[in-house]
């Protein structure tokens, strides 16, 4: 009976071992969070929102542009000739195309803009995450951003680890 105890005791202290282990290997950070304070986050966020207010500036003055000839071809329409209101509504139509157009070329560049200067953000907080995460003995690190999957994340958080080696404050 003593050995079975011993080897009972024995079983239960290597499983202990092992959950304690495994725990210490896993931590957790708020990644959107951190690419939120990367300055080069900053940076591109500035520069996504002057191409945005370009394309908003273009987008307006087309619209202005349309409603001021909608207006004289309202205001005009019963005096001028068959020929003139035709041209006139062919005139609108096109605008209106190239606004519809301006929209569709606005997201997709915007889109792609976001893309190339975010890509190499996430690509550095990434790198950064997995060098600290390494240095430390992390085998995993989860996102504890909101809706990233984790419910409780009492594990270390790599956050301030993480800022030190990209050098923010």
């Amino acid at each position: 009976m003593k050995t079975f105890r011993k080897l009972l005791f024995t079983a239960f202290l290597a499983l202990s071992v092992s959950f304690v282990s495994q725990a210490q290997e896993v931590a957790h950070i708020n990644a959107q969070e951190l690419v939120a304070q990367m300055p080069e986050f900053k940076t591109a966020n500035e520069q996504l929102s002057k191409m945005r207010d370009s394309f908003a500036k273009d987008y307006e003055q087309m619209i202005t542009e349309f409603q001021t000839k909608a207006t004289k071809f309202q205001q005009e329409e019963q005096t001028a000739g068959d020929t003139t209101n035709q041209m006139r509504m062919q005139e609108l139509q096109d605008l209106q195309n190239r606004v519809q157009q301006l929209e569709l070329n606005a997201d997709t560049e915007l889109g792609k803009k976001q893309e190339e200067l975010l890509k190499p953000v996430l690509e550095k907080a990434t790198n950064a995450i997995q060098k600290v995460a390494r240095a430390k003995g992390y085998k995993y690190v989860f996102d504890s951003t909101m809706g990233g999957g984790i419910i409780m994340a009492d594990g270390p958080d790599l956050m301030n680890d993480v800022k030190k080696e990209l050098n923010i404050n």
